[in-house]
């Protein structure tokens, strides 16, 4: 008989949940992950830059009970942003693990999935889709369902990666790769967003939804590379063929102004 092999190091060092054994794209990478939301130079940082850059195209509330819906809220990222402008944050995602982190945030969160929203019509001031696009296999779905929530006159916000070979090389292969980027397997090449199919998405749906194109602060990331506190700034750009933001409002009469 021969003698027994020694185990091999790499595999004593990796968790039996490690995220890199998983398909792309698989929603538990979120749990394995669970304690990156609280991690401001883990796996999960670029989501905190993002949620900063999208809180800034979010319009202050404009009444004393306006609701902002948050679709993937994740750990609850946005919830400073939300907070600060005056609204009630109800967050919806299917990780219980980042549920129970936003809820510490302050967020109102509710295990769901976002393409069968458990609201009414037109209860939101505002919807936002960070981040979320890119992950599932129906976006015009949530888009919909989006609208759907929307009061008339509320605002849409997204953020999410066009469905571009240069997106392909750069915000996953080589993003994959690099300190503050995704982990590795969070995103599947196939699910990236034709940006031409969301405007019409949208406009089907009575939102005229205007697109940005958006990229972190070179220097920003360097310093935080270096050991730097704080977040990185995105920077909005021309071109739309990586990373973009798309803003619109729906049809119909704005919110009534506080007094």
């Amino acid at each position: 008989m021969p003698p027994a092999q020694p185990p091999r190091t790499d595999a004593l060092r990796r968790p039996r949940n490690d995220p890199a054994q998983r398909p792309r794209n698989d929603p538990a990478q979120y749990d394995d992950l669970a304690a990156a939301w609280e991690d401001p130079r883990g796996p999960f940082a670029m989501l905190g830059w993002l949620a900063a850059a999208r809180a800034t195209l979010i319009p202050p509330a404009a009444r004393p009970d306006a609701v902002l819906l948050d679709l993937a809220c994740g750990g609850g990222l946005l919830a400073p942003g939300a907070a600060r402008l005056g609204y009630r944050h109800v967050g919806f995602d299917l990780s219980g693990t980042a549920l129970a982190i936003a809820t510490r945030r302050g967020v109102t969160a509710i295990r769901a999935d976002v393409t069968r929203l458990p609201v009414a019509d037109a209860v939101a001031d505002v919807v936002v889709a960070g981040e979320i696009l890119e992950h599932v296999a129906d976006p015009a779905g949530v888009v919909a369902e989006a609208a759907r929530a929307l009061r008339p006159g509320g605002t849409l916000v997204v953020d999410t990666i066009a469905d571009t070979a240069l997106a392909r090389l750069v915000a996953v292969r080589l993003a994959e790769r690099v300190r503050g980027g995704p982990p590795p397997g969070l995103h599947d090449p196939a699910l990236l967003v034709d940006r031409a199919a969301l405007v019409r998405t949208a406009a089907e749906h009575g939102i005229a939804l205007r697109l940005t194109g958006l990229r972190p602060s070179a220097r920003g990331w360097l310093r935080w590379l270096a050991g730097r506190p704080g977040n990185v700034a995105m920077h909005p750009t021309r071109s739309t063929a990586v990373l973009f933001t798309g803003v619109g409002r729906k049809a119909g009469s704005a919110p009534a102004a506080r007094s």
